[in-house]
């Protein structure tokens, strides 16, 4: 609490006048403009709401006065308010946001008033204060359970091994199903503050089925529109795989685990003789091991965020274009987005959520 008529008279007119000086810099200005404030009574909260800051650069304006006077208020140099927390609450802070990873700044806030007895009215005070203790808001990420190292490291090893010694005649991609649904994905966008801004909506009932690879090599994609995904269609899309292969000896095929790609028909067809298909599997439940995810997500980015489509058909077109023309022809540009630079995702190294 800062008590009003802290400010001599001299002092204070000096900071009047400071405050009415058309010349005088305006951050200097409207911080003399708020000190007389205070001086009258007015807390640092109602002086925030006037001047349209945060009550803690207020307080912290008065401390500089309070330590080097006209001269302090004049400095420019400092990055953001003083804490009001003591070291030891600083600490104590921390501690609990490590252990409790508190969603919100009213969180956080409340934690405070509770435990030190201050009060941060702003929001804003908040985020300065978890800013300068090292904190910062995260958005986990989903990390499934049953992701094995071992087996990542091993699979990564035998890809960059085979790679390294694969001959001219074969040729290594990377395939996938995928199912995107007639829908617009809004996402942020700049705009003016004052318009509202909103996407058109359509049903999203609607679905492409698509077998899906590409050659991280040439940025080649081969891209089949079904009916059904299953045993069937994916014989016949890798009957594809081989015609645009024709010339290679052997196409090595990485893919995930979906029940289709394991299908008894599937295998007869692959140890048919004359087949150059041979399929590798990632291992369970790592997309992060298929560059081809990567390529879904660059697709959604350019066809589905914030685009809106009238009818389905166009919807499949824009899709299908994208896939099948756009990606091989830029490939320049986006095959450092759709890359095959693994890693291991170990969910020992995460503070799992519970």
């Amino acid at each position: 609490m800062i008590c009003p008529g802290f400010l001599d008279r001299e002092s204070r007119r000096d900071l009047i006048e400071l405050a009415g000086d058309g010349s005088a810099a305006h951050r200097l200005a409207r911080r003399a403009n708020a000190l007389v404030l205070l001086d009258d009574g007015m807390s640092c909260e109602a002086i925030s709401r006037v001047l349209f800051l945060d009550n803690d650069t207020i307080r912290t304006w008065y401390q500089f006065y309070q330590e080097d006077g006209i001269e302090g208020l004049a400095s420019f140099g400092h990055e953001g308010g003083s804490c009001r927390l003591t070291v030891e609450q600083q600490d104590k802070l921390k501690a609990w946001i490590a252990e409790a990873l508190p969603r919100t700044t009213r969180a956080v806030g409340a934690w405070i008033a509770g435990e030190c007895g201050i009060e941060y009215q702003t929001r804003s005070g908040l985020i300065a204060l978890s800013h300068r203790l090292g904190i910062e808001h995260r958005k986990p990420k989903a990390v499934s359970r049953k992701l094995d190292p071992v087996k990542q490291a091993a699979f990564i090893k035998k890809y960059e091994d085979q790679l390294n010694q694969l001959p001219a005649d074969e040729a290594v991609i990377f395939a996938d199903a995928v199912h995107p649904a007639h829908a617009v994905r809004p996402v942020g966008c700049w705009a003016p503050k004052e318009l509202p801004v909103a996407v058109e909506q359509s049903s999203g009932r609607d679905r492409l089925n698509i077998h899906g690879a590409i050659d991280l090599e040439t940025g080649q994609t081969i891209m089949k529109d079904v009916l059904t995904v299953d045993a069937l269609s994916t014989i016949r899309w890798l009957m594809a795989i081989e015609v645009m292969y024709p010339r290679m000896r052997r196409v090595h095929v990485f893919l995930d685990n979906a029940r289709y790609h394991h299908a008894k028909l599937v295998q007869a067809w692959l140890a048919l003789p004359g087949r150059r298909i041979k399929l590798h599997f990632i291992p369970p439940y790592c997309l992060h091991l298929n560059p081809i995810e990567r390529l879904w997500g660059l697709m959604h980015r350019h066809t589905t965020h914030n685009k809106c489509y009238s009818s389905f058909k166009e919807f499949s077109i824009a899709m299908l274009n994208f896939l099948r023309h756009d990606v091989p022809r830029n490939w320049s540009t986006y095959c450092d987005e759709v890359t095959d630079n693994f890693r291991v995702i170990d969910p020992k190294k995460y503070r799992i959520i519970v």
